[in-house]
């Protein structure tokens, strides 16, 4: 009688198991939707393909890149914030996500109306400068800016980039001013920079390594509080600014009430590939190194990028184009 009570009892508590436990246990069961808020070509789509197609080979179900680039990122935020929150769609964010909140008036929240994941991966970017400005070093370039204000000028990729706003960030811990000349895009400001049009500019290391190879323009410092691998010999300008850093990073979200056994998993899965030393290879090789952190670490390093970019963003009375 009592083997019996208790066989009643194990298939009740089977009935009543938690559908989101069976879920998690076959996910995923069809393919998945990568949503990158950037055209393709760019750092955050292509981490996106390499992370994408590791977890393919993994799962066996395909994992399907969707690009929709515009408005600082924030349509394809837009987008997944909007999605059923089971797992099938996600988005590759990078640094402008934590810009974009100071910006612009977006129907989600930048945290709360996600699940984030992990930071997949983060990377410097490098103060350049044309080979003909004398200034050869962080210390140089201040002196130059507060001996002479306004004369000496950098380029970015657009008001509110993330190239813009390292600039801020320099000029607002340093008190010096140097004159923001905005483009649409970086290709352009680095061919103005190599032209002599402009004497800096703040640019991601991957498209950045083959013109200081090349010797077209010289690397006064990283952005990064540490050294870069890839410039190992190249200062970072915490070394003589304290306490500054404007990385470029790449995190992962899901939609807000994603199932948090999706999440772990997610989460676990991707930390394995990171692991992977082909996709370190691959990560390291766009001026990147591979991260995974847990998703609270993720939480709260987020939390953090918006309130620092946010401050910088109103101090400098930056508005998006």
């Amino acid at each position: 009688m009592q083997n019996r009570v208790w066989l009643i009892l194990l298939a009740c508590a089977g009935v009543l198991a938690p559908p989101t436990a069976a879920r998690a246990q076959t996910y995923p069961d069809r393919p998945v939707r990568l949503i990158v808020g950037f055209p393709p070509g760019g750092a955050a789509d292509i981490i996106a393909r390499i992370v994408g197609q590791k977890l393919s080979e993994m799962w066996g179900q395909q994992v399907v890149v969707d690009n929709r680039p515009g408005a600082g990122s924030t349509i394809g935020s837009e987008i997944t914030a909007r999605a059923a929150p089971n797992g099938y769609t996600l988005l590759m964010i990078s640094s402008s996500h934590a810009a974009s909140a100071g910006l612009y008036k977006t129907s989600y929240m930048p945290v709360d109306s996600f699940e984030p994941i992990t930071l997949v991966a983060s990377a410097p970017q490098a103060l350049l400068a044309n080979p003909s400005l004398p200034a050869k070093s962080v210390d140089d370039v201040l002196a130059s800016a507060k001996a002479e204000p306004n004369k000496l000028s950098y380029g970015s990729a657009g008001n509110g980039s993330t190239t813009h706003l390292a600039g801020e960030l320099l000029t607002e811990m340093t008190k010096v001013k140097i004159v923001h000349v905005p483009y649409k895009g970086g290709a352009p400001a680095l061919a103005d920079l190599m032209g002599g049009q402009i004497q800096l500019m703040f640019l991601a290391l991957p498209p950045a390594l083959p013109q200081i190879k090349s010797g077209k323009v010289r690397a006064i410092a990283v952005t990064s509080i540490k050294r870069s691998p890839s410039l190992p010999q190249v200062p970072a300008i915490a070394e003589s600014v304290p306490g500054y850093e404007a990385t470029n990073w790449y995190g992962l979200l899901a939609p807000r009430a994603t199932p948090r056994v999706i999440v772990q998993k997610l989460y676990g899965d991707i930390r394995t590939v990171l692991r992977d030393a082909q996709v370190s290879r691959s990560i390291v090789a766009q001026g990147a190194d591979a991260v995974g952190s847990t998703p609270e670490e993720f939480t709260s390093y987020l939390r953090s990028e918006i309130d620092k970019w946010t401050k910088v963003i109103k101090l400098a009375g930056i508005r998006s184009d």
